[in-house]
């Protein structure tokens, strides 16, 4: 999507936007202190998405910034390409602006949400491109704990079909590691080098029942034996 020639081309074309340290300033501002954000998110990543989501909620756009922060977060798994582009340290104000517009062309009609262009022409004019992933990533926290969701992570070797991904939701739904009234988001990692059997993690718990986590304990026994 955004190789060096490309952004060279988008440069070029796209409209030439100045990114005002005052709009940057009164984006911030925004945000009051009446809102309270469901859980704290740190480091600088979850400072930007802290500010996103007071902002949103502020102005009354949760859910299409949402929807907006997930199609951006969306982008990395399309582009390889991106992270690179972004990271790049001598990134002009004509580099920015073209960023800007191929990022929110991107990701279609979400992208024309105001409380998303003011974030993103935050980030830009901060040189804090190359933090988009994180934010997104501490932003989609945000919004699961606002919604009273659990995030389970279920890795394994192999793609995990519906059937059993619904079975380990069933199941986990009734344990001890789900609060009365929380729901479960599970989503399927895959890690071939787990070699087999499933790595869960709920929200700050692991289980780890892989057959790399076998071999490794098996190993330890057989050098902690000899």
């Amino acid at each position: 999507m955004l190789s060096r020639q490309a952004l060279r081309s988008l440069r070029a074309a796209a409209p030439q936007r100045t990114l005002s340290r005052s709009a940057v300033r009164s984006y911030a501002a925004a945000a009051p202190q009446e809102v309270k954000p469901p859980i704290a998110v740190y480091g600088l990543d979850g400072t930007y998405a802290t500010a996103l989501y007071t902002a949103a909620v502020k102005s009354s756009s949760l859910d299409p910034t949402a929807r907006a922060i997930s199609a951006l977060g969306d982008l990395y798994t399309k582009d390889a390409k991106l992270a690179t582009v972004l990271a790049t340290p001598t990134l002009t104000e004509a580099d920015k602006s073209a960023i800007l517009v191929e990022l929110q062309k991107s990701i279609g009609a979400v992208g024309s949400n105001e409380t998303v262009k003011n974030f993103l022409a935050t980030l830009a004019e901060n040189n804090r491109l190359a933090l988009l992933k994180d934010v997104c990533g501490k932003f989609g926290e945000l919004i699961s704990a606002s919604r009273g969701e659990i995030e389970m992570v279920v890795t394994s070797a192999q793609p995990l079909d519906n059937r059993t991904l619904s079975r380990l939701e069933t199941a986990v739904s009734k344990s001890q590691y789900v609060g009365q009234g929380k729901k479960l988001k599970v989503t399927n990692s895959v890690k071939p080098e787990i070699l087999g059997g499933l790595v869960v993690e709920i929200g700050d718990r692991t289980i780890d029942l892989s057959v790399s986590s076998k071999i490794a304990k098996m190993n330890k026994l057989l050098t902690d034996t000899l």
